[in-house]
């Protein structure tokens, strides 16, 4: 058992390769040995999002705070509370973040296949965003 405390990790700041505006990134954790899953808390403030990304083998976020915007490729923008588990398909290109107004944060969860769980693609537009 390995038990990481609260506060005991360093806060990260989001690589601006992957987010729009100010994201933290927060307990990261990670399985060791054969373990695939992988994941962290991430704290968007209001109109910080993500890059269009996919992951191979899926995405589970967990709201815990605020209100976010959540969109897959040619779905509409959904709106994201605290409590709400979204579930993005293998493959499905998406992009998450914060409201135009309002903070958000969630717990990421993807699992790895062959190293790699997420595969970063271009940066959402503010017209994409504010659609």
């Amino acid at each position: 058992m390995d038990i990481k405390r609260s506060g005991s990790q360093p806060s990260g700041k989001g690589p601006v390769d992957y987010f729009t505006g100010t994201v933290r990134l927060d307990a990261p954790f990670k399985g060791t040995g054969d373990a695939r899953v992988a994941g962290a808390t991430v704290t968007f403030e209001p109109g910080a999002r993500t890059a269009w990304h996919t992951h191979p083998l899926g995405q589970t976020l967990i709201v815990v705070s605020g209100a976010g915007l959540a969109q897959r490729e040619g779905g509409p923008i959904e709106q994201i509370r605290p409590g709400d588990i979204v579930w993005f398909e293998p493959g499905e290109k998406h992009w998450h973040g914060a409201a135009p107004t309002t903070a958000m944060t969630h717990i990421a969860i993807a699992e790895a296949l062959d190293g790699r769980s997420v595969d970063w693609l271009e940066k959402v537009t503010d017209e994409q965003y504010g659609a």
